[in-house]
């Protein structure tokens, strides 16, 4: 009797495998609505195109590499001396040059402290000899431990130091 009872159960068994099986795989396929996962704007992401773009808005000519290339006698700075440039370029010259060359520029700033060779004294006649051309120059491409600044800081702020430095001379003087 027992041996009939599992007869019966091994029996059962295997005919209701194939249909537990299918099921399984009814309720999973229904449970996953494919169609509308394509609705899914993370599924289509590039199906949006690109907006037109403006005529001049991706540079293909100048910028760094034109600045690179000139003659630093060419470069002239196109802000006026005069309180506005002086207080932004006192602003860029506490974000971008105090630390090294120190507050007043004789290259005794606190990080600077660690460089060797020191970085330069701003008042010495070396630097203030210099046409405003060649210091945006380099301040812009850096020099020796010094950083490039024309990734960072803007043009008008690069123009705007060099008034600042060329007043903390007179001021020394």
């Amino acid at each position: 009797m027992i041996a009939q009872v599992v007869k019966h159960k091994v029996s059962m068994s295997i005919h209701l495998k194939p249909i537990v099986l299918l099921m399984a795989i009814f309720i999973f396929f229904w449970g996953c609505d494919y169609a509308r996962m394509s609705e899914q704007e993370s599924i289509r992401p590039y199906e949006t195109s690109i907006p037109e773009m403006q005529e001049g808005t991706i540079p293909i000519k100048g910028g760094l590499q034109v600045l690179r290339e000139m003659d630093t006698e060419d470069l002239t700075n196109p802000l006026p001396f005069n309180q506005t440039s002086f207080d932004l370029g006192k602003e860029a010259y506490g974000y971008f040059c105090v630390m090294c060359h120190g507050p007043k520029g004789d290259g005794n700033g606190t990080v600077g402290q660690s460089f060797y060779p020191l970085p330069a004294n701003l008042m010495s006649s070396d630097v203030l000899d210099q046409a405003d051309g060649e210091l945006f120059y380099t301040i812009s491409f850096g020099m020796g431990r010094m950083p490039p600044l024309a990734y960072t800081a803007t043009e008008e702020d690069r123009w705007a130091i060099i008034h600042y430095i060329r007043s903390l001379a007179r001021v020394s003087e």
